[in-house]
């Protein structure tokens, strides 16, 4: 029997807060977006409040006088939180799908076992070891498995899983015409609303709607969500990620930046960042793209500029990267502006070892460099992001180009200096 299951870290942001801070639950708890912006984790007293996803902080902040806590997002944390879920969730089948940082697949197929029970297992060995409440969907295919997981999460009778592949034809229809069309996966607002236009409002409408037709009049993609939604997998499962072929990294500064220094700095981080990546995924980039804007939100004057910088030859240096994206930046900045954003984009991006081995010939420099960037990712892995860094991206954590991050909670698993200590 073909059998998939969707694992998936209840309001997870939130939950890794609780991990470290017990207090914290029963209490209504979101985090906030960068720069503390606006909710993009709630708990379900959170939402009991009436606060919804994406609520702007500065409309919500009066309701910590009724006991809502606002924290800043901590990535790092969320991120190491994971990492570590999904490890342990791994070891329950031999094939696993990360699908985001909050959820993953499993392909059960073939399992003889008691379906539901296998997924409580699941739920109790990831609170156990972790302490991440989780929520189990387990369908003949991903799209079912998908929706399982969201009345496992919605309807409290399942208990946290829901097993489809237990439920009866009958049944089955059943579940899913309590089932809003918009639920189901791959099904964005847009198309959503001219489904509601032919009458299709829940899953099951979706469902019984000719797949040829979908095909035609909408994607392919959706001929083949009801395929799925009729029980014959048609999405396959991704357990290696293909290696992106352009790799972005930028951000909103906590506030306005006017100096080129700041500037440069932050651009030194951003480009770090993006061949970290880079390497992470064994890949040379070709040229790099820096970026610069002021905030169409805030008064004066506005300025937006990008230059292209391509290198002498492909690379994953993080030096070789950072003086071309600092020579880009030199011929967009003008002084006088406030600036909200800056970023930087790495492209023509192509495996490294392909690239080696066909294109170009390895210069002794450049073997000089590749041991640097390893020993220097290999020292940032083992003791901390940023324990070593160049110089160019500052000493500074204070300047303006951060984030706002003032409900930022310590790195309890990411920074040797803010471990948890625990006094007898």
């Amino acid at each position: 029997m073909t059998a998939f299951a969707l694992i998936d870290g209840n309001c997870f942001y939130c939950s890794c807060e609780r991990v470290f801070n017990p207090s914290l639950k029963g209490k209504p708890l979101i985090v906030l977006s960068n720069n503390d912006g606006c909710a993009i984790s709630r708990t379900d007293e959170a939402k009991a409040m009436g606060i919804a996803m994406g609520a702007p902080w500065f409309q919500i902040k009066h309701l910590e006088s009724r006991g809502l806590v606002g924290l800043s997002a901590n990535f790092p944390l969320y991120g190491d939180m994971s990492e570590r879920m999904m490890r342990i969730i791994g070891r329950f089948a031999p094939v696993q799908e990360v699908y985001s940082i909050d959820e993953c697949f499993l392909d059960l197929s073939g399992m003889t076992q008691d379906l539901t029970q296998y997924g409580q297992q699941i739920r109790h060995q990831v609170f156990r070891d972790s302490g991440i409440p989780t929520c189990v969907g387990i369908g003949p295919t991903k799209t079912l498995a998908k929706l399982a997981n969201h009345m496992a999460k919605k309807q409290k009778q399942w208990n946290g899983v829901c097993d489809l592949t237990a439920l009866t034809r009958q049944d089955l229809a059943q579940a899913m015409h309590s089932i809003k069309v918009t639920e189901v996966w791959g099904v964005g607002k847009k198309i959503s609303r001219q489904l509601n236009e032919l009458g299709i409002v829940t899953a099951l409408d979706l469902a019984r709607l000719n797949p040829e037709t979908a095909r035609r009049k909408f994607s392919i993609l959706l001929g083949k969500t009801i395929q799925e939604l009729r029980g014959t997998p048609r999405i396959a499962f991704e357990t290696d990620m293909e290696p992106k072929k352009q790799i972005i990294s930028s951000r909103s500064f906590g506030f306005p930046v006017t100096g080129m220094s700041q500037l440069a700095e932050a651009i030194s981080a951003f480009t770090t960042i993006a061949c970290r990546k880079l390497r992470q995924q064994g890949s040379m980039a070709s040229g790099i793209s820096v970026f610069i804007r002021t905030s169409l939100f805030r008064p004066g004057r506005q300025y937006s500029a990008s230059h292209l910088v391509y290198l002498n030859s492909p690379s994953s240096d993080t030096i070789a990267h950072t003086k071309a994206a600092l020579s880009a930046l030199q011929k967009i900045f003008r002084p006088g502006f406030n600036y909200a954003k800056a970023g930087v984009m790495l492209f023509d991006i192509e495996d490294s070892l392909i690239i080696q081995q066909a294109l170009f010939p390895v210069e002794p420099e450049h073997e000089k460099r590749e041991k640097l960037m390893s020993m220097l990712d290999a020292i940032n892995r083992q003791f901390g992001k940023d324990t070593l860094k160049i110089a160019a991206t500052g000493l500074h954590p204070n300047d303006n180009w951060f984030m706002r991050q003032e409900r930022k909670t310590q790195g309890y698993t990411t920074n040797w200096n803010e471990l948890m200590v625990v006094r007898a």
